[in-house]
């Protein structure tokens, strides 16, 4: 059902990682984010190809808000942007995080000593099936990740489709 994964680099810090399918509410649900009443990221998980992905972003957006240097005004909001390969936020949100007519949705939420989330509460509001990660690549759509991060066939020679896209999501600062 659930990965929850503790942070290295914030050892306080635990990632949990809720997918779901065949869900019927992500208008309500994305509205919700957008108010700011759900505590988590929503992320579209045909984006997605490995969990690792989202622990890459989530560290950097951890790591940036505690140095107070987000590009964006919440957490939820810059671990959707920090998956990324450009600067775009709107762009970013638009890819990465949910539409109205999405029947999967990938939770993504962070826990600290301070801040506890109630799960129950989290999963009640979405109607759909809680699945396992392992689902993840029924779910994802190769072509579509290939084309975001602008991935060449001599790539995937050299290392894995993973390697790419973390590549492109670290380094986006720099370029």
């Amino acid at each position: 059902m659930q990965s929850t994964h503790q942070l290295d680099l914030f050892p306080g810090c635990r990632v949990t990682l809720l997918l779901f399918k065949d869900v019927k509410n992500s208008g309500d649900l994305r509205k919700k984010a957008m108010e700011g009443s759900i505590d988590g990221s929503l992320i579209n998980p045909t984006v997605i190809i490995d969990p690792f992905q989202i622990l890459v972003a989530t560290n950097k957006a951890v790591h940036l808000y505690k140095l107070g240097k987000m590009k964006t005004r919440t957490l939820p909001t810059e671990i959707i942007f920090n998956l990324s390969p450009n600067n775009n936020i709107s762009e970013a949100l638009k890819k990465f995080g949910i539409s109205a007519n999405d029947t999967s949705i990938l939770i993504v939420y962070i826990e600290d000593g301070k801040k506890q989330i109630d799960q129950v509460d989290l999963i009640s509001q979405v109607e759909g099936h809680p699945v396992s990660l392992k689902s993840l690549p029924e779910i994802t759509n190769i072509t579509e990740v290939k084309k975001i991060y602008k991935l060449s066939s001599q790539e995937e020679n050299i290392g894995t489709l993973l390697d790419g896209v973390i590549c492109r999501m670290s380094t986006k600062d720099v370029l």
